[in-house]
């Protein structure tokens, strides 16, 4: 497949708690849908990633987040295999966030659970995987997707 022209650039939310992480199971969206992926989305025109994780997180999974409590724990440079499309992901970890997260997009995500950090599930996207593992093992940067 061709790549594009441009980079696309998108956010993701690690929110850990008690040993475990929140997955969203992806629904009727035509990318990787049945397969687990985190809270994320492609950043806006002049929307910072800080902006678009904070943004995203409201209206997917009904969190407030605050900039003071987000550190960057991952940034990953991926060409998709499926639309050829080239992205830098930067994936954040949120030390707090204001009430429980619940699933604000019932038409694009059919379930949101916690997982043990240990025991990811089989069924998730593969460089969120990659992206995850490094997160928790403090390896600030990889690649994904090009050979």
């Amino acid at each position: 497949m061709p790549r594009t022209p441009y980079t696309f650039c998108a956010s993701y939310l690690l929110l850990l708690k008690d040993g475990k992480i929140l997955l969203a199971r992806r629904f009727n969206t035509g990318f990787e849908d049945g397969k687990y992926s985190l809270p994320a989305g492609h950043t806006e025109t002049g929307e910072t990633f800080t902006d678009t994780i904070i943004r995203e997180s409201k209206e997917e999974i009904g969190i407030t987040l605050q900039e003071k409590d987000l550190r960057v724990s991952h940034v990953l440079h991926r060409l998709s295999d499926q639309s050829g499309r080239e992205y830098v992901d930067v994936f954040f970890i949120a030390a707090n966030w204001a009430s429980e997260p619940v699933n604000m997009e019932a038409d694009k995500c059919d379930e949101l659970s916690w997982f043990p950090v240990s025991s990811l599930p089989e069924n998730i996207v593969a460089y969120v995987r990659q992206a995850i593992e490094n997160s928790l093992n403090n390896i600030p940067y990889s690649e994904f997707g090009w050979k």
